[in-house]
């Protein structure tokens, strides 16, 4: 990847504000910012970079790469939109924020952001479902007039051209096949209880909601349950429940509570981030779950990975790691689900060297978004910024003047 050399001293970068679900209210979404952060920065190394959070206080704890953070939620809107008039370039995402009831709410910033003739990019986001008639026209009404769009997977590609976005729209894959792992030390693993010297096993679950609506909670549970007691007594296994939001505990608990061997299972309890969740796989033999980023860290860990799909984002990641690709989660699955366990654990040591070339493949295909985010950050600085007054005039369709360089 290519590094753009800093700006001549004296010279200021751009501001480049980053949009999406973070906070802390997802693990993956975490990462993703991580990513991006790290991405821009690679970049533009003087660039300000400013992360429009859901949790202004969370982010700045968190994300040390943030030189600037304002909170978006339950603030007046005339500091959030002021903030983003002052901005050389505004990226939304990555991740899965364009579905029902969250699309029409980020967008409404980057429409802000494009009436103020700021240019606007989509970086490797995730869409669907999305039948609501608010969300289908925000996407409709603000994705088009994006200076580039580029989505996470075809999956999102599709429910886009679905809704009617008439544009080309570039497939890459998920920002956080980027992320560097963190040490999970063995003084971590004592004190969340995991025992030493034993097969594990990871499993990841998560609540029904507006992204997993088809999930009946009893019937997964008990799926999940049939699934980890056959793993503890096929591979002698203790198994680990690993949550990514913090809803996702409750789940756990419900799974090992259906559990015939409960004492083989463990919650991770404490709170940790992206790069050392990351880190914990590498303790790990076999993974199964329904979290897209936990099999996406798994993956990158060269695990045997048995996704559980419940949309399609998770289909389609399981199609491009060739893990295997159940239809459903329901109790009526569970036959088949145990077999495909124990073939993945007998299979696995032929199917690694594909993973790992596949991965490899996802990884490049991660970076290229961040080389488009660069491309388009070279014709912003070779055409110059733009004064608010400016940005108004072009967008309401005025000859914008030309300088030279950002900060110029």
């Amino acid at each position: 990847m290519t590094i753009t050399p800093p700006a001549p001293a004296g010279r200021p970068g751009p501001r480049i504000g980053v949009l999406g679900s973070y906070g802390g209210f997802n693990t993956g979404d975490e990462a993703i910012l991580t990513c991006v952060l790290s991405c821009l920065r690679a970049r533009r190394p003087q660039a300000r970079l400013v992360v429009l959070s859901r949790d202004a206080e969370h982010t700045r704890v968190h994300q040390p790469e943030a030189d600037e953070v304002v909170g978006w939620e339950g603030v007046p809107q005339k500091s959030v939109l002021d903030v983003i008039a002052g901005l050389d370039l505004l990226v939304l995402g990555g991740g899965g924020i364009l579905y029902d009831g969250e699309a029409r709410r980020y967008l409404r910033l980057v429409g802000a952001a494009q009436a103020r003739g700021v240019p606007t990019f989509a970086y490797a986001v995730g869409a669907g479902p999305l039948r609501e008639a608010d969300d289908r026209e925000a996407v409709r009404t603000v994705l088009p007039a994006m200076d580039e769009i580029v989505v996470r997977d075809e999956e999102s590609r599709l429910v886009l051209e679905e809704v009617g976005v008439d544009r080309d729209l570039t497939v890459t894959a998920d920002p956080a096949l980027l992320l560097p792992p963190e040490p999970f030390t063995e003084q971590m693993m004592r004190q969340e209880g995991v025992p030493a010297g034993v097969r594990l096993v990871g499993m990841s679950v998560r609540e029904p909601g507006r992204a997993a609506e088809k999930l009946d909670e009893s019937d997964y549970h008990a799926l999940l349950a049939d699934v980890a007691d056959f793993l503890v007594r096929r591979l002698d296994a203790h198994v680990v429940f690993v949550p990514m939001e913090r809803h996702d505990v409750r789940h756990a608990h419900g799974v090992l509570s259906r559990m015939t061997a409960p004492d083989k299972g463990r919650i991770l309890n404490n709170s940790y981030s992206p790069g050392q969740v990351l880190g914990f796989m590498s303790h790990l033999d076999l993974v199964v779950g329904m979290r897209l980023h936990f099999l996406i860290f798994a993956a990158l860990s060269g695990l045997p990975v048995l996704p559980l799909p419940y949309s399609g984002k998770v289909f389609d990641f399981a199609r491009r790691t060739g893990a295997p690709a159940l239809v459903g989660v329901d109790r009526e699955q569970a036959g088949l689900l145990l077999a495909e366990v124990d073939r993945l654990w007998d299979e696995f040591p032929q199917r690694r060297a594909d993973l790992d070339a596949r991965i490899r493949r996802l990884r490049d295909l991660a970076g290229e978004t961040c080389v488009r985010c660069g491309a388009l950050l070279d014709t912003l600085q070779a055409d110059g910024p733009l004064t608010r007054d400016e940005r108004l005039g072009a967008a309401a369709g005025d000859p914008p003047r030309a300088t030279t360089a950002f900060g110029a």
